[in-house]
């Protein structure tokens, strides 16, 4: 799937890292989150805030995560989170520099630095000593979480979403491929009520689990379940744009009408779909789902799950 359309790993964990912030906190940094209490808030820092008060060195792919306490009770911890897909890329010391910056800033000297290493080398640094002949001045190291040394089997009934969509990246045999998507499948399914971030994260799982034809036909007979799982919440988001168009339909009084509101319905429904899956929608795009029949905005919607690319399903006909 890499080679038909450009993958952004750190855009991919920066959204994941935002939509589900304590989980990550959980997943990535164990030890720091065993203190924090469930009565603790956790929020994403506003990014917009960030790049107009750091400038020029602000990392806009690193994520820092305020844990606040309710009433004052502790004070403020600030987690930055960091994803590092290439492990020749990571400087220890830009790191550093993030932290004090934050540090700065917000006024605190509460920082958890976290690195999430989706490749390892094994000769990453680990810690920067700074210091003369007399004296260390400053010492600095980091979490390291190498997704590459989690065992996925430890993760297989995890309760904690992250885990289980991010066990493709993790440490399994090679005839576990299958039971790893599915039981990511599952676990999206299972801990995501939320159908539109539903769709978003199948997304994340299909592009690392990377299947091939062969394995994703395999996969729907070995688990026809779990297979089930998406294609039941895609015809619910296109139940729910027929409806809609319906509705719109019959306060029009008249066939005519009710068969063009069907019609935007299935068109409002594959545009969201869209949307979710590829990102914004591109002014051709829009121009040939408007000008579509309805059997064939009800074929792209049923093709749009199976489809790596948006122009290899709207050129289906």
């Amino acid at each position: 799937m890499e080679g038909s359309r450009k993958i952004s790993h750190d855009q991919n964990f920066k959204n994941l890292i935002i939509d589900y912030p304590r989980q990550a906190i959980e997943l990535f940094s164990p030890e720091e989150a065993g203190h924090i209490g469930r009565n603790a808030r956790v929020v994403p820092l506003r990014q917009e805030q960030l790049k107009e008060r750091l400038g020029e060195r602000f990392r806009e792919l690193d994520v820092p995560l305020m844990v606040e306490w309710p009433g004052g009770q502790r004070e403020a911890l600030l987690f930055v989170l960091e994803e590092e897909t290439d492990p020749q890329r990571f400087s220890i010391h830009r790191l550093a520099h993030y932290c004090l910056d934050l540090s700065e800033l917000c006024e605190t000297d509460r920082v958890v630095p976290v690195v999430i290493f989706l490749n390892i080398r094994g000769s990453e640094p680990v810690q920067l000593n700074l210091g003369g002949d007399c004296h260390e001045y400053l010492r600095f190291h980091y979490i390291r979480c190498a997704l590459q040394e989690l065992n996925a089997e430890d993760y297989w009934g995890s309760n904690n979403l992250i885990a289980r969509l991010c066990l493709s990246l993790m440490q399994w045999k090679e005839d576990q491929k299958l039971e790893v998507y599915a039981r990511a499948v599952s676990g999206l399914s299972m801990l995501e009520p939320d159908p539109e971030k539903q769709l978003k994260y199948i997304d994340f799982i299909d592009i690392y689990s990377a299947l091939d034809d062969n394995e994703m036909e395999q996969y729907k007979a070995q688990y026809p379940q779990e297979n089930n799982v998406m294609a039941t919440l895609s015809e619910r988001l296109r139940a729910e744009g027929m409806q809609k168009g319906m509705q719109q339909g019959m306060q029009q009084g008249m066939q005519q009408g009710m068969q063009q509101g069907m019609q935007q319905g299935e068109a409002a429904a594959l545009k969201k779909l869209i949307t979710l899956k590829f990102g914004k929608l591109p002014g051709w795009a829009e121009e040939q789902i408007h000008s579509a029949t309805l059997p064939e905005l009800e074929l792209w919607l049923e093709a749009i799950l199976t489809s790596d690319t948006l122009e290899s399903l709207l050129s289906r006909h």
